[in-house]
């Protein structure tokens, strides 16, 4: 949030010492910078959660891939048996599955650091955004308190 407010006063005074005195040449400066400002800052804490996204979306499939090329592998080792029985094909099964479970193992943490770093995201946005509206109301009557007291001759 300083970084916010910080590029939202440079702007601010920048155009002051340019001597420009409309509020709302000013206010729209003012927001201009503070909005550019948020979306940088929005930008860089949004980085990682397209990775996050993508393991929590890839590895159920990769973790399934993983799961029909072991039946298939374990099938193919049973052509040339001829009595098959729940022994033989069990421990092939088992290992297909493990596939499976490793999906589900790196997929279900992705889900929830996914859905916990995007609500974080969220909230802090909405801060975020809160305070380029409170601080630009104060400013703005400030500027306005400003204009209106040299316009009187105060």
């Amino acid at each position: 949030m300083e970084r916010i407010f910080a590029s939202g006063m440079r702007e601010y005074q920048k155009l002051r010492e340019r001597r420009i005195g409309d509020v709302a040449t000013l206010m729209d400066g003012t927001r201009r910078a503070m909005r550019a400002s948020f979306q940088r800052e929005l930008d860089e804490i949004e980085s990682g959660l397209s990775f996050l996204g993508t393991v929590a979306s890839v590895s159920p499939y990769v973790g399934l891939f993983g799961t029909v090329w072991g039946v298939m592998h374990a099938f193919t080792g049973f052509a040339n048996m001829e009595q098959i029985t729940l022994a033989t094909v069990a421990p092939g099964i088992a290992e297909a599955l493990v596939a499976t479970a490793m999906g589900l193992f790196a997929a279900i943490p992705a889900v929830t650091a996914y859905n916990r770093y995007a609500h974080h995201i969220d909230r802090i946005a909405s801060q975020e955004e809160t305070f380029i509206e409170e601080f630009s109301n104060i400013l703005q009557r400030k500027v306005g308190s400003t204009a209106s007291g040299s316009a009187s001759g105060h």
